[in-house]
């Protein structure tokens, strides 16, 4: 003979049933938020920050060579350095000195020829750059929209660490230049140079009021 459960039994059954089904739905759901979370922190750590536009000079290209001159009719200083991922790779940035706007560069550099591509925003190629490096460290080329069109020459120099940014148009490297020209203005108009100072001083002289370029002879 079959034994039927009684009415109650079955019923009992059913609501530990319901509750059982009912304390994994919500385990389940309180499991899901925390995987979402988790989720969403990873893809954070992974995704790169969001750029900031207007593009400022970002800090890790300050140790690259620097490199000015005309791209153009408008004054530029390049900062360019290598990739260390990649031996040809090189990135950097430029910025326009009338204006202040940096523009991103990134590309490659086999041996003295370079071709790199540029972007206002980080993302969008804006131009391309094709140039060649002299034997000096000048880099001279042709920098072009995307389409190739509207083709710009750029002639850069060497910038040494340290030196202001010439005026434009001026060559980069203007150490004698400036030399000679703080020593003109520190000397007046008009004024000659004291026979002792230019032939290292007479002999036997003394100075008068402790001023060593003027001396009385003896």
């Amino acid at each position: 003979m079959q034994h039927i459960k009684p009415n109650g039994a079955r019923a009992r059954t059913r609501g530990t049933l319901r509750i059982a089904a009912t304390a994994v739905i919500v385990a389940l759901a309180s499991i899901a938020p925390a995987a979402h979370a988790q989720s969403n922190a990873v893809k954070e750590l992974a995704a790169p920050p969001p750029i900031q536009l207007p593009l400022k000079p970002n800090a890790e290209y300050a140790k690259f060579p620097r490199y000015a001159g005309m791209l153009g009719a408008r004054q530029i200083v390049l900062r360019l350095g290598p990739k260390t991922d990649d031996p040809s790779g090189v990135h950097g940035e430029y910025q326009f000195t009338d204006t202040g706007e940096v523009i991103l560069i990134a590309g490659d550099r086999e041996d003295t020829t370079l071709e790199v591509e540029e972007s206002n925003d980080g993302t969008h190629i804006t131009g391309n750059w094709v140039g060649k490096f002299a034997a000096d460290g000048t880099l001279s080329g042709e920098r072009m929209n995307v389409d190739d069109s509207n083709p710009q020459e750029f002639d850069l120099r060497p910038l040494a660490a340290g030196a202001p940014v010439p005026p434009p148009g001026a060559p980069a490297t203007q150490g004698n230049a400036q030399s000679a020209t703080s020593t003109s203005a520190s000397t007046p108009a008009g004024a000659t140079t004291p026979s002792g100072a230019a032939g290292g001083g007479q002999a036997g002289g003394q100075p008068v009021n402790g001023v060593s370029n003027l001396r009385t002879g003896e």
